[in-house]
């Protein structure tokens, strides 16, 4: 059989961008697609969501067991564009975007691959959320689902593709679009359970886009600080003395909160919105900063090269190292009356889901912060040519075709398309 608008993927892609790899925080890896403590623009609903319907699908709780438990119900989101869709007549191909750790909004506001690329393939465009993640809540509300081990027990990315499974299987029946091809698509976590919906349902996807996909990132299977070298490298190379201030800071940061009022000098200082309590949680508030900065580089070297740019030269010529660091606070949040360090750490429903299933997925979680393993006063080893850590190298398999990118960021194929993107997007 022919198709008219057939779409030449291989079994897999991966886009692999060597600045990738986990999420900044110390404690807990996330693999979002969009920074946490950057603000981000007001999505406008009504441009974003115009040319979509939502629909929730009556989803089994657990597809692997035959309990009267495994068929209770839950009430599963997701979303359709079909503005520029041929028609199954034309076996025009579905493009389906696999959520990951987030809200669908997010998914919606960040993924401009499918407003770029739907209209030019005819294609229907679908975005599926994730279980247990924004609207899509087992036992009816996120206080029951993420209440203890027995709910959560149902989270794991084996349920989640078999939802997508199901999800889709539905779509192409409702649509009768029996004919169309599905290519899955996903960025970072997302990007590994697209990789593999191709191999473990290849009756019902055709091939698979994985955007900045840590297939390999799982504990005991990568340098435990891999994520930090990256992240050092990135600083190292971007500006050398903004890279030593940096290493220099935590010392004087340990320093100061060691003196009887210390705490109450670094609050003021880097102008907390509440006092500190410990100087763990200003080490970690900059820990997260400094790997976003890098994660989500804007277009190559916009964040890292404005942070730095702050620190090198502060205003009024200070000096002093935490002025300098303070400097860059401001640079990358704006000036603000105060900063909340607990922005890091706020137990949001997504971050009480994502932890359990790090853990439970047993993922490189980078356990150590930027303080303790990298740009620190004592170097660590930093690889020549590091393969991103966690991606899969484009030798290990002859059915992947990995793309290697160089000055991307993290997950910036699927973004939208822009003037200044990199020559290899």
């Amino acid at each position: 059989m022919s198709f008219p608008f057939t779409i030449l993927l291989p079994l897999v892609f991966l886009i692999l961008s060597p600045y990738f790899v986990s999420f900044a925080h110390s404690k807990v890896a996330r693999l979002g697609i969009s920074p946490t403590t950057r603000p981000t623009e007001t999505v406008d609903a009504s441009a974003s969501t115009s040319d979509l319907k939502f629909f929730y699908y009556d989803q089994i709780l657990d597809h692997f067991s035959f309990t009267p438990e495994s068929y209770q119900k839950f009430q599963q989101r997701y979303a359709v564009d079909s503005k520029h869709w041929a028609g199954a007549t034309a076996s025009a191909p579905i493009l389906a975007f696999l959520g990951e750790e987030a809200w669908l909004e997010v998914d919606l506001h960040d993924v401009g691959f499918f407003q770029d690329n739907g209209p030019r393939l005819k294609a229907l465009c679908v975005y599926i959320e994730h279980r247990y993640y924004g609207m899509s809540m087992p036992f009816g509300s996120a206080k029951e689902a993420l209440n203890n081990a027995t709910t959560l027990g149902y989270l794991n990315a084996a349920q989640a593709l078999a939802d997508y499974a199901a999800i889709l299987v539905h779509v192409k029946e409702k649509y009768s679009a029996k004919h169309s091809p599905i290519i899955v698509l996903g960025a970072s976590y997302g990007g590994m359970l697209a990789a593999w919906f191709r191999l473990k349902y290849p009756h019902i996807a055709l091939g698979a886009l994985a955007s900045s996909a840590p297939l390999l990132y799982f504990e005991d299977t990568r340098p435990k600080y891999g994520y930090y070298h990256v992240i050092t490298n990135v600083f190292k190379e971007t500006s050398e003395r903004c890279y030593k201030t940096i290493r220099k800071s935590w010392r004087e940061i340990d320093r100061v909160a060691a003196k009887s009022n210390g705490l109450l000098i670094l609050s003021k200082k880097f102008r907390t919105c509440a006092p500190l309590s410990r100087s763990f949680d200003i080490k970690d508030f900059l820990d997260s900063i400094y790997a976003e900065t890098v994660q989500f580089n804007g277009n190559p070297g916009d964040w890292v090269a404005t942070l730095c740019n702050a620190i090198d030269n502060p205003p009024n010529r200070k000096n002093y190292v935490l002025d300098r660091i303070f400097a860059g606070v401001v640079a990358y949040f704006g000036n603000q009356s105060c900063y909340d360090t607990d922005l890091v750490i706020q137990p949001s429903n997504n971050a009480i889901a994502w932890s359990w299933q790090a853990s439970s997925m047993r993922l490189q979680t980078g356990s150590a912060s930027l303080s303790t393993a990298a740009l620190k006063p004592t170097d660590l080893p930093l690889p020549s040519a590091p393969m991103p850590s966690g991606h899969q190298s484009p030798q290990d398999f002859d059915s992947i075709v990995a793309i290697k990118t160089l000055k991307g960021t993290h997950s910036q194929d699927l973004s939208t398309r822009r003037k200044d993107d990199p020559e290899w997007l």
